[in-house]
């Protein structure tokens, strides 16, 4: 743990300490210290009941950039209270994308109540972000940019630059335009403030950069970033016109909600999830992700059911079955997690498919074999029965291999039709797994020991 991180959390425990013992005054002078990503912290941290009292207990000055760190879920319960002359004031001070983020999870009626209590400059910047949606380059991006021309020199932009009270955050860049606001390139910061002064702006920009399209995923947007290292991006749109930029900050937070995606999905949750949520709100969402795993056992079940009668005869099939459905489905996860992550990452192409496919069958192959003979000599020892032995080793064989073919290709396919393999993936591949290694261990057993 680093200094920094240990001295923000014991402010969190002297500040929780203090709202247990009652004493508000001290409780809002702490909570209105700590920068709004702690409070943001806090608040998601807290009961309903004590989130309710920090949210009083805050200056109006931090509500709404505590507001712009909160997750959606607990943003829109804030909001769902506050009358549209409120949220639009909130609203002042925050960058265009972050605004945009914030209305669009809000009702319609609400969300034009609060732009038409805007002017009309801030409206229609806003407006202009809201076109996009909020998973591509269009609704990530922010319009406060700073815009120069070629043939100007360095002097008289330095000139223009003090002009500005501030610049806007983390502008480590100056966007070339021409006279029809097409992009055309960049003027790093380093370079103007050691260049000549008597030097043009053509004669210091950086041409060799692409721009970003407005309609690029956000996905493509923030891979982009980790393979750049860019702080700032331009983003253009159809026909090459400067529209905005998208900074950093914005791309670690598509980052991260993508990264609680992939592991809450695992378990059919909302990344969005609230850890402190009612639990009358929590029971309906989990159950129906029950429901449906319940489906998958019944099926698995039913393909018991028919050798029924063998397992009657042999019991030990009974207690080895759940080996055969446990290593298939492990084996298919670590395939299945293998090729998410590649396509997240943008890894996976039609030319290289084939050869993960067979890849991963091979090594379904190798280790279903290690471990059948493991198993087999096991299982053979135990029930003093070299039949089972050998059932058991086929059965671990077929399974591994289909659970390794099938974690592979299910993401693909998945893909394809626009459903989301890291949601549906898992479900899918344990009822294959289960059916197939039920069927295979057992099915092999009614012929061997007819």
């Amino acid at each position: 743990m680093t200094q920094i991180e240990s001295t923000h959390r014991k402010t969190l425990e002297r500040l929780n300490r203090a709202l247990d013992s009652g004493t508000f005054v001290d409780v809002r002078r702490m909570l209105n210290g700590l920068p709004p990503a702690d409070v943001a912290h806090l608040l998601e941290s807290s009961t309903p009941k004590f989130r309710h009292i920090l949210w009083q207990l805050l200056d109006d000055d931090n509500e709404g950039e505590v507001l712009n760190e909160l997750s959606d879920e607990l943003r829109i319960q804030f909001l769902g209270d506050m009358e549209a002359a409120k949220v639009a004031e909130l609203m002042e001070g925050l960058e265009d994308d972050d605004v945009a983020d914030i209305l669009q999870q809000l009702p319609d009626r609400v969300t034009w109540e609060v732009l038409n209590s805007m002017d009309q400059q801030d409206r229609a910047r806003l407006e202009r972000v809201m076109l996009y949606p909020e998973d591509t380059a269009g609704g990530l991006m922010n319009t406060d940019t700073i815009t120069i021309r070629a043939p100007l020199t360095l002097d008289v932009v330095l000139r223009y630059l003090r002009r500005h009270e501030e610049i806007p955050a983390m502008t480590d860049n100056l966007i070339v335009v021409n006279r029809s606001d097409r992009f055309i390139g960049l003027l790093p910061l380093r370079t103007l403030l050691v260049s000549d002064p008597s030097a043009t702006v053509r004669d210091k920009m950086v041409t060799a950069v692409e721009p970003i399209p407005v309609t690029l995923p956000d996905a493509e947007v923030a891979r982009l970033f980790e393979r750049n290292d860019w702080v700032s991006a331009p983003v253009v749109d159809e026909d090459g016109r400067l529209v905005g930029r998208i900074t950093i900050d914005d791309v670690v937070d598509v980052i991260r909600e993508d990264a609680d995606h992939s592991f809450m999905s695992m378990a059919g949750l909302d990344e969005d999830e609230d850890t402190f949520a009612p639990v009358f709100r929590t029971a309906p969402r989990r159950a129906m992700w029950l429901g449906i795993n319940l489906i998958t056992a019944f099926i698995a079940a039913g393909v018991i059911n028919l050798f029924q009668g063998t397992i009657e005869k042999v019991v030990a099939l009974a207690v080895l079955m759940p080996i055969v459905a446990s290593m298939g489905g492990i084996a298919g996860t670590q395939t299945l997690t293998v090729l998410v992550r590649g396509i997240a990452m943008g890894q996976v192409a039609k030319n290289n498919q084939n050869w993960l496919i067979n890849r991963e069958v091979l090594i379904g192959l190798l280790n279903g074999a290690l471990w059948a003979l493991v198993v087999a000599v096991a299982a053979s020892l135990w029930f003093d029965d070299w039949t089972i032995g050998v059932v058991i080793a086929a059965a671990l064989v077929i399974n591994l291999v289909t659970a390794a073919f099938t974690g592979a290709v299910l993401p693909l396919l998945m893909t394809r039709v626009n459903i989301d393999p890291a949601l549906a993936g898992g479900v899918v591949l344990t009822t294959v797994t289960d059916v197939v290694g039920f069927l295979s261990f057992l099915g092999l057993a009614t012929l061997l020991y007819a």
